[in-house]
């Protein structure tokens, strides 16, 4: 085979994928497009690679058996649509560097240590009744009233030694500000 049987045999090629899309495009693309959920890159894609398929065997196109080529690539269509279906569906969602910026920072173990020694150092600062109340009500889980019975004072004092004890806090740990409220 010489180089100028080659290039017009290539030649030959493109001119029938050129009107095979011409002439099923349209609709190959209306199936895909549904099957894509609206995704138009997406079917923009399926559709040249059914057309790339097409082009990988020429025998299918040209087979005595039907009348046209369309049911072919509509089924090629369909099977690559539910392939890139299932490959999606496999794998974890693509996520967008927009998505990231307002994604929500996890604190690692480390800063959560460096957090608790912080508030340990603070809680040492406060007056022994303020830390009792914050001990018994923010650590341990007791309600007010329960905090109350254990120290023998009224539930209303057990309130404002909290809220004390929080606003000395916010004081001493003014990085943690919104923690504390």
């Amino acid at each position: 085979m010489t180089a100028g049987t080659t290039l017009m045999k290539s030649t030959t090629a493109e001119h029938e994928l050129v009107a095979l899309q011409r002439e099923h495009g349209r609709p190959l693309f209306a199936l895909l497009l549904r099957l894509c959920d609206g995704d138009r890159q997406r079917a923009e894609d399926l559709v040249q690679e059914t057309l790339v398929r097409a082009w990988q065997h020429p025998e299918a196109l040209r087979a005595e058996d039907f009348d046209s080529v369309r049911p072919w690539l509509l089924t090629v269509g369909r099977r690559l649509a539910i392939d890139a279906r299932r490959a999606r569906q496999a794998r974890p969602a693509e996520v967008g560097d927009a998505v990231l910026e307002h994604a929500p920072v996890c604190a690692d173990h480390a800063e959560r240590s460096a957090a608790t020694l912080d508030v340990r150092e603070a809680v040492k600062t406060l007056t022994p009744e303020h830390r009792e109340v914050l001990v018994l009500v923010y650590f341990q889980g007791a309600s007010v009233a329960e905090a109350a019975a254990a120290l023998g004072i009224p539930p209303g004092t057990v309130k404002s030694r909290a809220y004390y004890a929080l606003r000395a806090l916010r004081r001493v740990l003014p990085g943690y500000a919104a923690d504390l409220h």
